[in-house]
């Protein structure tokens, strides 16, 4: 097989990211911000400046994430016309991500002349256990817990062994916290829990996304709104936006503001992640240690200092010094690891492109 030029397509709920991997081993890496959430207008701008800065470079094979692969355990795909009905047909699953997902294919399709990739979040947690992936509801409704951030959390577990030694094959928890957050607990490096459930609304408190939420709370809701005024409220006006009276669903922001709601709404999502944290804790009988990224994970000390100040009796210290600096490990020489581990879909997709491309293209 001749060498591939990769595009990757990482279209997420507030970003483009994307990376050109140039056969010759150099990679170009682009990123469009605050895209918001009118899909259809603002993603075609931020596809529209991608392509302009791509400039005359013709990628062999284009490797885009999905966030949800429904049903199938595959990491990737190609995508045929039969595989794209497929993904328009499970859209309602990740109605604030699919759209863009797919709005990616169909213009790269009209730049481009070469294979398409589709590489699934979901699929890093095809090993959940029943005990896991069961929701207590009636099996005969067909819903369970899918999981999300697969393509990172596959990329961070990667990586552990050159920094934990024989510890990565141990309990591990891993935060993926940013816009869209989520935890996953590994043991033997493979997912065994996960914080989002069914979509990617569920678990821990996010920027405009609530987390798991009373079910009570959903049923009056329900009373009270439409629909499509209800699906609004769920994915674009919770989360930090709504604990912070409105000023922002930012982290950066949040954690720079001096007003009462934005303090509030900033301890309150560390509180939600410490939970969950020691819930994993409670499930696997301890951990071994604890990883951070995404956006906030990695950038942001004062939350994983509000997230590891409680978790001292679990073993975890943050070097302050280290963890200021951003360093990879940030936990005391008395603690048990604590690392930050950058976020890198890209390259994760790079890779279950170049692994597909081998065996179909």
């Amino acid at each position: 097989m001749a060498e591939l030029t990769i595009l990757t397509i990482n279209s997420g709920s507030s970003s483009l990211k994307a990376s050109l991997f140039l056969a010759d081993g150099e990679r170009r890496n682009f990123r469009y911000a605050h895209i918001g959430y009118d899909h259809s207008q603002n993603h075609t701008k931020a596809f529209d400046a991608l392509l302009h800065d791509l400039g005359n470079a013709q990628p062999t094979v284009i490797g885009h994430r999905f966030v949800h692969g429904g049903e199938i355990t595959d990491a990737a795909r190609l995508i045929d016309a039969d595989e794209r009905a497929r993904l328009e047909d499970i859209t309602y699953l990740a109605p604030l991500h699919m759209p863009s997902n797919l709005l990616g294919v169909d213009l790269c399709t009209k730049q481009f002349n070469c294979p398409q990739i589709a590489c699934f979040d979901t699929a890093f947690h095809a090993t959940l256990p029943e005990m896991a992936y069961r929701l207590p509801i009636p099996q005969t409704l067909k819903l369970r817990r899918y999981g999300f951030h697969g393509i990172n959390y596959s990329h961070v577990a990667q990586q552990l062994p050159k920094h934990l030694g024989a510890t990565a094959q141990g309990r591990i928890v891993i935060a993926h916290l940013g816009s869209g957050a989520s935890l996953c607990l590994l043991e033997n490096m493979r997912s065994v829990d996960t914080s989002m459930g069914y979509t990617p609304a569920g678990g821990i408190p996010m920027a405009t996304r609530s987390g798991d939420i009373d079910p009570g709370v959903m049923l009056e809701l329900a009373k009270r709104y439409d629909d499509t005024e209800l699906s609004t409220l769920v994915y674009q006006q919770m989360g930090l936006l709504a604990l912070s009276d409105g000023e922002s669903s930012e982290m950066s922001l949040l954690v720079q503001s001096s007003s009462k709601a934005a303090k509030f709404a900033v301890e309150y999502f560390a509180r939600q992640v410490r939970s969950a944290i020691g819930a994993y804790a409670a499930k696997s009988g301890g951990i071994d240690a604890l990883v951070f990224t995404g956006g906030i994970g990695e950038h942001s000390a004062q939350v994983r200092t509000l997230i590891c100040e409680q978790l001292a009796f679990m073993g975890f210290n943050l070097n302050q010094e280290a963890n200021q600096a951003h360093l990879t490990t940030i936990s005391t020489t008395s603690s048990k690891p604590v690392l930050i581990i950058p976020t890198d879909e890209e390259a994760e997709i790079s890779r279950l492109v170049t692994d597909i491309s081998r065996r179909l293209i």
